[in-house]
């Protein structure tokens, strides 16, 4: 007997004109409209002039988010969120997302929706390299990937596009550096991931739902390719 169909996580990701807004009470509203997509964990990650500051936990945005949470979260130029329905690793706060990592060229955090079908490949490879790893999702192989492309390459763009190629299986991504938002959507686009816009801002959503309680207009669909719509 096939288990029934069920929900995959939910990304949002909104990119403010303004030097800074206060962005974490919108990303709720955000992932609120999406907590039909994984009601496991929650998470918000916030930059502020390029320092990621975050906030995750297990349980529903309602719980985990409530408003003095929010007020704790600076305000910022850029922020993602992310609920989960675990279709990789175990049911902890540790699996939670955004996927926070400092490393030698600057700050990374990261939202995903998908599976990836080499993860227990690349992960194996990274491993024989030597390093370590804290949980045990897929997002955190992504994010291995990316800062090893990221340290060869010229722009953290050229990195995400090598990033794509070692990528198997259905995926969108929206990756928050110290400077710039990029998403992504796997070549095939299995993963949906759609953008909108307000008078200021520019906004990612895995459905236009959260677009529309959020105040943002669709604009479209991301295009399912091998390369990133970046901005900063």
């Amino acid at each position: 007997m096939f288990d029934k169909a069920k929900e995959e996580c939910g990304v949002y990701g909104i990119y403010s004109n303004s030097s800074k807004e206060s962005l974490a009470p919108i990303i709720s509203v955000g992932l609120s409209a999406l907590q039909h997509r994984g009601e496991e964990s929650c998470g918000i990650a916030i930059n502020r002039d390029g320092i990621i500051t975050y906030r995750k936990d297990l349980g529903l945005v309602s719980k985990v988010f409530p408003k003095h949470k929010l007020d704790e979260l600076p305000e910022g130029k850029m922020g993602i969120g992310h609920n989960r329905y675990s279709t990789t690793g175990e049911a902890k706060k540790e699996n939670a997302q955004p996927m926070v990592v400092r490393h030698k060229k600057g700050n990374l955090a990261v939202v995903h929706n998908g599976n990836l079908t080499n993860a227990s490949e690349l992960r194996a490879e990274i491993e024989d390299e030597g390093h370590i790893f804290t949980t045990t999702t897929d997002t955190e192989v992504i994010c291995h990937v990316i800062v090893e492309e990221r340290l060869k390459a010229k722009s953290i763009e050229e990195a995400i596009e090598n990033t794509m190629k070692r990528l198997k299986g259905s995926y969108s991504l929206i990756i928050m550096t110290s400077k710039k938002m990029i998403a992504v959507r796997d070549p095939q686009g299995f993963k949906p991931l759609c953008m909108g816009r307000t008078e200021n801002e520019i906004v990612f959503a895995s459905e236009s739902c959260a677009l529309d309680l959020t105040g943002a207009e669709f604009e479209r669909d991301i295009k399912p390719r091998r390369n990133c719509n970046s901005y900063k």
